[in-house]
């Protein structure tokens, strides 16, 4: 099964995410299918979250789950 999650990045005290699509069965910062976007939970006045909303809307069409922390991000950023 495919799940859309967040895949974290960055260096210590510095998280960076991207938001990737993976198998259910590999580990988060494993190899990802496609990256739709990424977090940035420490941005500035920069951008803190960017998603490719045809990428993630093509995959939730085929059947990817997101994690609750992504929905709740796809709700907030209007892709669903």
């Amino acid at each position: 099964m495919l799940s859309i999650r967040l895949a974290r990045n960055g260096a210590k005290k510095r998280p960076f995410y991207h938001i990737v699509v993976s198998e259910n069965d590999r580990i988060p910062t494993g190899q990802a299918l496609e990256i739709l976007g990424f977090v940035n939970p420490i941005a500035g006045s920069g951008e803190a979250v960017r998603i490719d909303v045809d990428k993630a809307k093509s995959w939730l069409l085929k059947g990817a789950q997101p994690s609750k922390t992504v929905l709740d991000l796809f709700k907030k950023n209007q892709v669903l």
